[in-house]
């Protein structure tokens, strides 16, 4: 089991605007690719104006073949359009984090 933490920094003030246009125009097209996402949220105490999601996945493979028909989804295409227009984003960082073997998801 592998998992995609992706961390996102917004302008001050617009996280909940940015999960706002997620909800509206991206989550169902992400979770159709993706399933469920393990955790979706943001920080109370730490490195505020940001947020954070975390999917799992089988493998490596698993992964790319999801994200790939993802990102060919013009459903996806027209989020990420919004998002780029929004302009709340100002920084983007991904993990790909391996499994402890005693971890069961």
């Amino acid at each position: 089991m592998i998992y995609d933490m992706r961390t996102y920094t917004c302008l001050p003030g617009t996280v909940p605007l940015q999960m706002k246009l997620w909800m509206e125009h991206g989550m169902a097209v992400q979770k159709k690719h993706l399933g469920e996402p393990v955790m979706y949220g943001a920080p109370e105490v730490g490195e505020l104006n940001t947020y954070v999601h975390v999917w799992a996945y089988d493998s490596h493979a698993d992964r790319e073949t999801r994200r790939a028909a993802m990102q060919a989804d013009p459903e996806w295409g027209a989020f990420l359009k919004a998002s780029r227009e929004a302009g709340y984003i100002t920084a983007q960082r991904n993990q790909v984090l391996v499994a402890a073997p005693f971890m069961s998801r």
